[in-house]
């Protein structure tokens, strides 16, 4: 009996945001916990939600004759209000982390929107929930998901109280209780979500940031692109000054500046959406342009244009995400109804160079020639347009009771409209 390589999820509302859990749940010895995603809608309303949804059975990994059933089922909800425009787990080493006011058998979930909220997820019956009065017993063991803190900071460019709209974040691996978020009012702020406290804020890009990711292994340097076209750097050791890695090509056929410039007389640039780093080699980093169709991968060490392009997608660009295996594979998704999967382990030279800060941020090589990549390495086609994606971590394969077993590797989830579905990659 064959393994089972698509599973699907139909849910309530559009999906936007999705992450895959990053590791199994505390305590728990069932291997479904793996399978567990984190999802939130997207209505243009204050009724939003995020849920978390895991597998119904793990049958449904290797019988066909599931197929009656759905693969996952909501396991707990809860209400946003705003859509939230990225929800993350956290990250796997936050299971040792020693916070200061959350229990070891529950685990967190962030989310962005007016403000970052982090979630507390508790499941199956564990004591600190299953004591909560007045809650609604449900008939899949007890999940809940409870709002542990909101924060929105004043606004260092904005005279409102509230702080502005937050775009995206990146979660630190080696320090959990960090996080960084980027806004549309031109900042990013790093926050310690154990203490709820703002570290520090700083005036990021000239135009509204869209993404940040700290660098792997690092608790002082990450990363930020916006509307104003660049992917810079900043260093929380010394923020006084931000390096720029990359700046979009002015678009070509401008009409020339009028007489009277205005207050933004910024030339136009090509927004930059997303930034994510190889983790295998930290060096490396893809994004791409709105309304763009290709994926631009851009070296540290000789910063200015992309080392690299991907050219395989014949539609704008709205996601992409690097797998966790030993030489992950890079997966992106578009408007075409594709998710085109690269294995770029060939292209790029090993992290042999020394990786200190100072040789990271070198002037730019002139003589460095941009790879054309149009080869994918496996391609899925959807009905529909795919929104977003996220990567599991490695998945222990697993024995079931009736014989049949999974081998062991990653799966890769995407989104179009309300379908989730999950690939065997």
């Amino acid at each position: 009996m064959a393994q089972t390589t698509l599973l699907q999820y139909e849910a309530p509302w559009p999906v936007h945001s999705l992450d895959w859990c990053k590791s199994p749940a505390p305590g728990q010895s069932r291997p479904r916990s793996a399978f567990r995603l984190g999802i939130s809608s997207f209505t243009e309303n204050f009724q939003n939600q995020i849920a978390v949804v895991g597998l119904q059975d793990e049958r449904v990994l290797v019988e066909d004759d599931y197929s009656d059933y759905p693969d996952f089922v909501t396991l707990c909800e809860a209400h946003h209000g705003y859509p939230a425009t990225s929800l993350q787990w956290q990250p796997a080493s936050a299971q040792n982390y020693s916070w200061s006011q959350k229990s070891p058998s529950t685990e967190l979930l962030a989310t962005t929107g007016d403000a970052l909220r982090v979630w507390e997820y508790s499941a199956d019956g564990s004591p600190s929930v299953s004591s909560y009065v007045g809650r609604q017993p449900s008939n899949n063991g007890s999940h809940s998901l409870t709002l542990k803190t909101a924060l929105s900071g004043q606004s260092k460019v904005q005279s409102q109280s509230t702080g502005a709209p937050l775009t995206n974040f990146s979660w630190n691996e080696k320090s959990p209780s960090m996080i960084v978020t980027s806004s549309i009012d031109t900042t990013c702020t790093v926050w310690n979500i154990d203490t709820a406290t703002a570290i520090t804020q700083l005036i990021a890009h000239d135009r509204e940031v869209y993404d940040v990711a700290w660098l792997p292994g690092s608790t002082d340097i990450f990363v930020s692109v916006g509307a104003d076209g660049s992917l810079r750097a900043f260093d929380l050791r010394s923020l006084e000054h931000s390096t720029i890695l990359y700046e979009t090509p002015a678009p070509k056929n401008v009409p020339p500046p009028s007489a009277s410039p205005s207050a933004s007389a910024r030339p136009p640039t090509s927004p930059l959406l997303r930034i994510a780093f190889n983790p295998s080699d930290s060096n490396y980093m893809s994004t791409f342009h709105m309304d763009g169709s290709d994926v631009q991968i851009l070296d540290m060490r000789s910063p200015g244009q992309p080392v690299m392009e991907l050219r395989g997608h014949h539609a704008p660009i709205n996601a992409l995400g690097w797998g966790s295996a030993e030489h992950p594979l890079l997966a992106t998704a578009g408007d075409d109804c594709q998710v085109l999967l690269w294995d770029l382990a060939s292209y790029t030279p090993g992290a042999a160079s020394p990786r200190s800060a100072g040789s990271r941020l070198n002037s730019p090589r002139p003589d460095a020639k941009k790879k054309i990549v149009t080869d994918p390495v496996m391609a899925y086609t959807s009905s529909s347009q795919i929104t977003n994606l996220a990567w599991s971590p490695q998945i222990q394969g697993m024995t079931m009771n009736t014989g049949h077993s999974t081998a062991t590797g990653e799966w890769l989830a995407i989104t179009s409209g309300k379908t989730i579905k999950t690939l065997k990659v």
